[in-house]
């Protein structure tokens, strides 16, 4: 067995060029040149969501680049539509990734509605040297169908550098001329990259022409192109749209006092970007422009040029498709092309809205008595409590993690996370470890994760001030452990492939699953995680304790009961679930369901991958606390007369009583895997969920019932509206029951083929219709509401259109019978 390990492992790292010269049979350094292959194949990637396109590697402090563009018919239309950061509402008919594989490229499409410009924009990773070889992109635009023949459009492209380094022009690309004949060659050094050059060329068939035959040009000659570089603050680096109009209003105020605002052949001539930036100006005509922007590694040896990009373009289309058709291909009824392409997209977007973020956070270390929530009026001793609070700037720290939304929310969420990397798992394992591995080394001592991950100015800029500062006594749903569960159940679905030999021939696909195929990274990774696992499940023991004693409640533990901190009136945000109606007014006696099934799920995971490990003493103990808190969940939110589960909270004759507001809440434990198919609860809960009247449309399962008297209230967050990440759990969990006798099997396999074609088709409309999908769905007709571009966790139905259809099954099942 050691031996077979070692040789798989050695193929695989001769085969990405990373093995030192050590000895092949110590499985510790093997791993070591595991984890360092996997990191030279992520280094560089489009990891600046927030960006319509930016490319950076996993180094903070380091090399940048990205791209602006805009119409510029005239001065005031070009400054209105410069594109850059992704925004809610900027003209957007669509965007995203058509394909993306994080280790080898893909195609990001843009139809700009405002710009009157589609642009396709194909991005690709070259392994080779030592620092995470090279990488290129290709910029191709057109005028849409509403846009004329020749419409005057600026693309500029720019690269900034921060830290120890150089990067500059090289001069013999540009010559003498004070405007670019022909492409033009940056070089660069850094301590993490080396030595490198960056090339902007036209690439191969490009229809090359520019027109300037206003007098301006002879003032400023245009050319090909103007490059321009300024040096600036690095705390000032991430407002490059800003410094580019301070520079941009210097350059042109003078020529605009000469010639007027209106001829679009001024800004041709006259638009420059700051920041070591290359400018590539065009006319689009039907006929399409193109260029290349080539990043070459001084270590890869061969540079690069654009034929490797054309060949590169091909190669990682035709092996994206293949590995998805692998092991995400949509299952009947989902299972023809439209739902393919509709799929591939999704899971795009998810990988290519992954970001490195480096930064500085707000965190109130305050610990306030009041943050303990402990008398009644808490919220409003918190309130003050915060307001008096001095936060501090805590030091830098790096996260690699994927986004709910690029527009919106182009930062890290911790609950978000757990969903995100569902998808993520099946195409791509060992990414999926390395996201949350990121996401774990933002731990502190006693185990707490910030909830919302603000790294840095840039981050703080897209957040309203109030939420900017993070409080240690603040969770948030531990859906990482989730994540991982999947892959314990992958690892162990996947013994088969175990015995067989990794296929070296596409290093990608080994890197992607190296770790679930070896025993070996396997446990190391989970012994890695482990400590830091149980770290954060004490401090939410510790800190989301809730009170059973002081109230007489029976229950079969007096232990085992908890209640979110961070309440206010109308929310609880830290539950993630924010508008979802609780008892009032808030009382520190309250317990909370939804945070008990999390419990659950939590020591589940870790009993799991304790009897992995061999801790037994830990599994044994972890059983005790699972057994205990499947107990409890009984005992102190069953109510009997609603047949449902509820929060509880303490009444004006201090006694505990049940405040039932059927919905997601009082589904959590069925779908956190707590109710089973022998579960005396289950038919109630299959009832509640299938039912039109309460939490049932054509459209998926409504947050809240129709019969509740909050349904549709207030903010309306989660009081009526589909959410995909609650209907996935909700499929997942209907699947469980579906697929094992019980009493209940038949009813949950109907409603199982029935949800799942629901959310499918839906989410799909709605794509096909907006050009997005979206944060939530509306209850009553299925539009898509809120946040556009939400390719975060509304991308998880990828995974609910890969689940078996049922009827199939049954039919395959009964003809093998």
């Amino acid at each position: 067995m050691h031996l077979r390990i070692t040789t798989l492992l050695t193929s695989l790292l001769y085969a990405t060029g990373t093995l030192a010269t050590q000895d092949p049979n110590d499985v510790s350094v093997l791993i070591k040149e595991a984890a360092r292959a996997n990191n030279e194949s992520l280094l560089w990637g489009p990891y600046k969501p927030n960006l319509y396109f930016g490319v950076r590697p996993r180094i903070a402090n380091s090399l940048a680049a990205g791209l602006m563009w805009a119409k510029v018919d005239n001065f005031a239309t070009a400054q209105g539509n410069f594109r850059h950061t992704c925004e809610q509402n900027e003209g957007m008919a669509g965007y995203g990734w058509d394909e993306y594989d994080i280790r080898k490229g893909g195609r990001q499409t843009i139809h700009d509605a405002g710009n009157n410009l589609d642009l396709t924009i194909d991005f690709v990773k070259i392994p080779g040297g030592q620092n995470g070889g090279s990488w290129g992109f290709r910029v191709k635009g057109t005028p849409r169908e509403d846009g004329e023949p020749d419409q005057p459009t600026s693309m500029l492209f720019y690269t900034t550098l921060e830290g120890l380094g150089q990067l500059g022009v090289d001069m013999d690309s540009v010559g003498d001329a004070p405007a670019l004949e022909g492409d033009v060659r940056l070089n660069g050094f850094s301590s993490e990259l080396g030595d490198f050059s960056i090339d902007v060329t036209t690439g191969p068939d490009t229809n090359d022409y520019f027109e300037h035959n206003h007098p301006s040009y002879e003032a400023k000659p245009l050319g090909k192109g103007i490059v321009s570089s300024q040096t600036v603050r690095q705390e000032d680096l991430w407002q490059t749209k800003g410094l580019m109009f301070l520079q941009m209003k210097e350059e042109i105020e003078p020529t605009i006092k000469e010639y007027g605002t209106e001829n679009p052949h001024l800004l041709l001539s006259c638009l420059l970007l700051s920041i070591n930036p290359v400018m590539e100006t065009f006319i689009l005509s039907r006929r399409f422009s193109r260029f290349d922007v080539l990043f070459s590694s001084g270590s890869a040896g061969e540079p690069l040029t654009s034929e490797t990009i054309t060949k590169e373009i091909k190669g990682s289309s035709l092996s994206f498709s293949e590995r998805f058709r692998q092991v995400l291909a949509p299952q009947v009824p989902s299972d023809s092309a439209k739902y393919l392409e509709f799929s591939k997209a999704m899971l795009s977007n998810l990988i290519g809205g992954i970001g490195f973020f480096h930064g500085d956070s707000v965190v109130d270390r305050s610990a306030h008595p009041a943050y303990e929530e402990e008398n009644e009026g808490f919220w409003e001793e918190t309130a003050e409590a915060r307001a008096m609070a001095k936060p501090v700037i805590e030091a830098p720290k790096d996260l690699f993690t994927c986004v709910p939304s690029r527009p919106f929310f182009p930062r890290g969420f911790l609950w978000d996370e757990g969903f995100h990397l569902l998808p993520v798992m099946e195409y791509d394992s060992d990414l999926a470890l390395e996201i949350i591995k990121s996401w774990f080394h933002l731990m502190d001592d006693e185990g707490w994760i910030a909830r919302e991950q603000i790294l840095g100015m840039e981050a703080r800029s897209k957040v309203p001030p109030e939420f900017t500062v993070q409080y240690p006594h603040y969770a948030n749903p531990p859906t990482l452990f989730m994540a991982l569960e999947a892959f314990m159940d992958k690892a162990l679905g996947n013994k088969s492939l175990q015995s067989e030999g990794l296929d070296t021939s596409d290093v990608a696909e080994s890197l992607r699953t190296a770790t679930l195929r070896n025993p070996e990274l396997a446990d190391a990774y989970l012994r890695s995680f482990y400590p830091l696992m149980k770290r954060h499940y004490n401090w939410f023991r510790n800190t989301q304790r809730g009170d059973i004693k002081s109230y007489d409640r029976e229950a079969y533990s007096t232990k085992e009961a908890y209640r979110w901190r961070g309440r206010s009136v109308q929310h609880i945000l830290t539950s993630g679930i924010d508008d979802y109606p609780r008892p009032q007014p808030p009382h520190p006696g309250e317990l909370h369901v939804d945070l008990i099934s999390w419990m659950g799920m939590m020591t589940r995971t870790l009993r799991r991958i304790a009897e992995t490990l061999g801790e037994q003493e830990d599994a044994e103990e972890f059983a005790y606390h699972e057994n205990a808190i499947s107990r409890n969940i009984d005992d102190l939110h069953w109510n009997e007369k609603e047949q449902t589960f509820c929060d509880a909270t303490i009444d004006e004759f201090e006694e505990s009583v049940h405040v039932c507001h059927k919905g997601y809440i009082s589904i959590f434990p069925f779908l956190t895997g707590m109710v089973g198919p022998e579960s005396p609860r289950l038919k109630a809960i299959l009832d509640l969920i299938n039912d039109p009247e309460e939490l049932w449309s054509d459209y998926g399962i409504r947050s809240l019932s129709k019969k509740d008297k909050l349904y549709g209230t207030e903010e309306n967050y989660w009081r009526s509206p589909i959410w995909v990440p609650i209907n996935y759990l909700t499929v997942k969990s209907l699947y469980a029951i579906a697929t094992t006798d019980g009493p209940h099997q038949e009813q949950a396999r109907e409603m199982y083929s029935n949800l799942r074609k629901n959310l499918v088709e839906n989410v799909f409309r709605e794509w096909e219709k907006t050009g997005f999908a979206w944060e939530q769905y509306n209850p009553e007709s299925g539009a898509g509401q809120r946040t556009q571009h939400f390719t975060g966790w509304t991308s998880m139905v990828v995974n609910i259109m890969s689940m078996p259809d049922l009827a199939v099954s049954a039919k395959a099942h009964h003809d093998e019978l």
